[in-house]
């Protein structure tokens, strides 16, 4: 070996040691759609690859989709509060019950069609009304996604009386309230379920976004998308970016700071830009493969909000017999959502 070969092999051990001693910190992030899913590419990964950044190479965070590392969906609150993972992205009703401040955001008539203002309500709300859902965990942020819209395998939908009697998914205990009160019966079960679901006739429809479409290739298994005037939805569904509590409280300042910078209000606001424009080019897909686009009109989707009214007050009723003053977070949801409205 020449002394070049030698000065070369030195230099590539002093690059990795000094790289392998610079990341102090290794997370794993958990969740549950694949690597390819736009969750993945375009929130988890660019959100993680700013806190290694901010934290100047001493902080690694692996991302593991699909499950890889065990478990099913509804399972992941409980691996990050065991510690089992460090950190996880979630579907909050996932796990009924747990976070049942947070569920105001989801609330037909509440979250109507802007991701980015309840992104931003939760964000200005968390400290004073949502924190106390999150015991545990240290919140790295909150978002929702565009809203359920209603997909369906063969009817195409105008008016709530069209789904008496069908079977629709939903993943969580609001979006059940709304599916019964049209009618309907819910069918709970975690997105990565749905396919087959469709493809068997399980379910004859399900309330989804439409960034779903294209990792899941929904647009295969149904035929009609619907959704209101101006794209308003029938409630949305609250998701979670979480850190096992006692790993979070072990961690020096300046490490907790270099997520804090990552995950600030701006970047709760930036998340639902990516689910909106992901949306957008999910609903562009499908009517490309030939599905049918419905948008009701004023009138119709006017009908949609007198059935779903109930649902509110359903929700204030529950939450409020375990002391929680829901009436108070449906008055101030609405409210921050107006006032952060048009932030995109």
């Amino acid at each position: 070996m020449n002394i070049k070969t030698v000065a070369l092999a030195l230099g590539a051990s002093l690059v990795m040691t000094t790289s392998a001693l610079a990341q102090e910190y290794t997370f794993k992030l958990h969740h549950m759609l694949s690597a390819k899913a736009p969750s993945h590419t375009e929130m988890l990964e660019p959100w993680a690859r700013a806190v290694e950044e901010n934290s100047g190479g001493k902080v690694k965070i692996e991302i593991f989709p699909s499950m890889t590392l065990g478990g099913r969906p509804p399972e992941l609150i409980q691996q990050a509060r065991d510690g089992v993972v460090d950190l996880i992205w979630t579907v909050n009703g996932y796990t009924p019950g747990l976070f049942p401040r947070t569920e105001v955001f989801e609330l037909p008539t509440v979250f109507k069609n802007d991701p980015v203002a309840a992104n931003l309500a939760m964000y200005d709300m968390f400290e004073e009304s949502l924190k106390d859902d999150y015991k545990g965990l240290e919140v790295m942020f909150l978002h929702v996604h565009a809203g359920q819209a209603i997909h369906m395998r063969s009817d195409d939908v105008r008016s709530p009386a069209d789904l008496a009697g069908k079977k629709l998914r939903i993943p969580t205990r609001t979006g059940a309230w709304v599916i019964e009160a049209l009618g309907a019966s819910p069918v709970a079960m975690p997105v990565p379920e749905l396919p087959p679901a469709l493809q068997k006739g399980v379910v004859d429809g399900a309330l989804i976004p439409w960034e779903i479409i294209a990792p899941l290739k929904i647009q295969e298994q149904t035929e009609f998308q619907i959704e209101g005037a101006e794209k308003e939805r029938l409630g949305t569904t609250t998701f979670q970016v979480s850190m096992n509590g006692d790993r979070w409280g072990s961690l020096p300042p300046e490490i907790q700071q270099a997520f804090k910078d990552a995950s600030g209000r701006e970047w709760w606001g930036e998340v639902g830009n990516v689910w909106r424009a992901t949306d957008d080019f999910g609903i562009e897909l499908a009517v490309k493969s030939g599905n049918t686009h419905t948008t009701l009109s004023e009138e119709e989707t006017a009908a949609f909000r007198e059935a779903l009214a109930p649902v509110v007050d359903r929700w204030i009723d529950d939450v409020s017999s375990k002391g929680i003053d829901g009436a108070g977070l449906v008055e101030k949801a609405r409210e921050l959502i107006a006032t952060n409205g048009g932030a995109s």
